[in-house]
């Protein structure tokens, strides 16, 4: 029989990291935290195997690493024991989901938020009603009668020409100088920042960041084995002698950092700090990786240019896409960087997946061309000020009392501190979804695992009277968890 301790190994099979590198990650974490000690003995392959419910070739890639690694060693006849070994890395790669994190995967939380009925605040996505199906439809429908079987084959892995050109036309409009060569095209804003991470940095690197910070980059970082540090921010975003101290301490390879209505605070880096990140990033020579992705989603008032703008020494990677304003389903995003790193992340991208699909391209250029994007962009801006207005109005109403935010001037995001007097996040999402309303909660978005009182609501995702149901359900949840769970803490005895 199996130990019942190695039958209970936490494996995601949906998880974009391989089965057999959780396996071994999982090993390595109890050798390195003394869990597991020198001659403690591993189970054979073929019965770890059986009890996990996955396939034998995966526990022996985990253990020929964990091998090739000096932390196990396979004696014929005898088995498979721990050796104490040594590290390839000088650093510590902390653990996934960080301690203190929610108990909750994000998988279950998706599942309870698409239930019949519920009001989901806790997606990352615009509206369908934003999206411009018809247009859509008609630009594909140009493609396959201008360009026939061409629209179906392989582009060149940097992206169709003229959509590069109309890119670089676009972000131009944005004070980016930037030439077509400049502009690589990828699956979205997502793979743009992967891609960076992947050829900037190895396993173990220190990747900086604020403290939250968008998820998707935590991922990333996961996968990759790259450690992230967060960085404290307020309402302005990164704190400058934050980050120094920081870099001092930490000496990382890449700065992350999204300046303009930032996920998922909806935060705006004013100017000076802007060109304060810049002045540190280019003391220390740290390239910065700028999340343009919410840059045109403005309602109240113009943010200060991106960082690429102010660029003075080739340091930023722009990245940014068309998902949050336009098509999500056709991941089309792209990667502003010149130079030799240029070429060394399209050699990243051509092993990863070749080319981002030719169609969506061809259509994403026709679209663009069409000059379209000026005016849809100014009716999404039109009704994001409207629902941003009605969610502040039923926050006001309905939230409970102590509860903090800041409003947003752009951007998809209402951030949310609950009050100290009642649950947490997590504490409350149960409840919360038994009232039909479900929200994205905070300590998702921090590095180290802090964030228990705030939470993430998407007010784009719905009309104002939705908006201001969904907000009405939320405080019913909060004052029935009170009423529930409050009187028995009273009553606990003070110890």
């Amino acid at each position: 029989m199996i130990n019942t301790t190695f039958a209970a190994i936490p494996i995601d099979k949906d998880s974009v990291e391989p089965i057999y590198q959780q396996l071994a990650r999982h090993f390595r974490l109890q050798i390195e935290s003394g869990r597991l000690l020198p001659g403690d003995r591993l189970p054979p392959t073929r019965d770890l195997a059986h009890a996990l419910g996955i396939a034998r070739i995966s526990v022996v890639n985990a253990y020929t690493q964990l091998q090739s690694d000096g932390l196990i060693a396979a004696h014929a006849g005898r088995g498979t024991f721990v050796t104490g070994g040594r590290r390839t890395s000088g650093r510590s790669v902390p653990p996934w989901p960080l301690p203190g994190s929610v108990n909750i995967s994000m998988r279950e939380m998706t599942r309870l938020a698409r239930q019949p009925d519920v009001i989901a605040f806790s997606e990352g996505t615009p509206p369908e009603e934003f999206l411009p199906v018809e247009a859509l439809r008609q630009a594909l429908n140009t493609v396959f009668d201008r360009d026939g079987a061409a629209a179906v084959t392989y582009e060149d892995t940097e992206g169709y020409v003229p959509l590069r050109r109309q890119v670089s036309e676009h972000v131009t409009s944005m004070g980016i100088q930037c030439h077509p060569d400049d502009v690589l095209i990828t699956g979205g804003a997502q793979q743009a920042l992967d891609l960076v991470v992947q050829t900037v940095l190895g396993e173990g690197d220190v990747l900086l960041t604020s403290n939250p910070t968008y998820l998707g980059i935590l991922d990333i970082a996961h996968v990759r084995r790259v450690i992230p540090i967060g960085v404290p921010m307020d309402h302005q975003g990164l704190r400058p002698e934050a980050l120094e101290a920081a870099i001092v301490e930490h000496r990382p390879g890449l700065i992350y950092v999204t300046p303009t209505y930032h996920n998922p605070t909806g935060a705006v880096m004013p100017l000076h700090r802007r060109r304060q990140l810049l002045a540190l990033a280019a003391q220390y020579n740290i390239p910065v990786l700028e999340d343009g992705v919410y840059q045109e989603l403005s309602y109240h008032g113009t943010p200060p240019p991106p960082l690429k703008v102010l660029d003075e020494h080739g340091l930023v990677l722009y990245a940014s896409g068309y998902s949050k304003i336009l098509l999500p389903g056709t991941r089309t995003g792209y990667l502003i960087v010149g130079g030799a790193l240029r070429d060394r992340i399209v050699r990243v991208k051509q092993a990863a997946d070749v080319c981002a699909p030719g169609l969506n391209q061809r259509a994403m250029y026709t679209y663009l061309a069409s000059g379209a994007l000026t005016g849809h962009l100014n009716r999404v801006r039109t009704e994001l000020r409207l629902r941003c207005d009605a969610a502040i109005a039923a926050a006001k109403r309905y939230l409970p009392p102590g509860s903090h935010w800041e409003a947003p001037s752009g951007g998809l995001y209402l951030w949310v501190r609950l009050p100290d007097d009642g649950p947490t996040a997590a504490e409350l999402y149960v409840t919360a979804i038994q009232h039909g309303v479900a929200y994205a909660i905070g300590t998702l978005f921090y590095t180290d695992g802090d964030g228990h009182r705030y939470i993430r609501l998407n007010f784009s995702t719905y009309p104002p009277a939705k908006i201001e149901e969904g907000f009405r359900r939320l405080g019913a949840a909060w004052e029935a968890w009170q009423e529930t769970y409050q009187p028995s803490l009273r009553r606990m005895p003070v110890l």
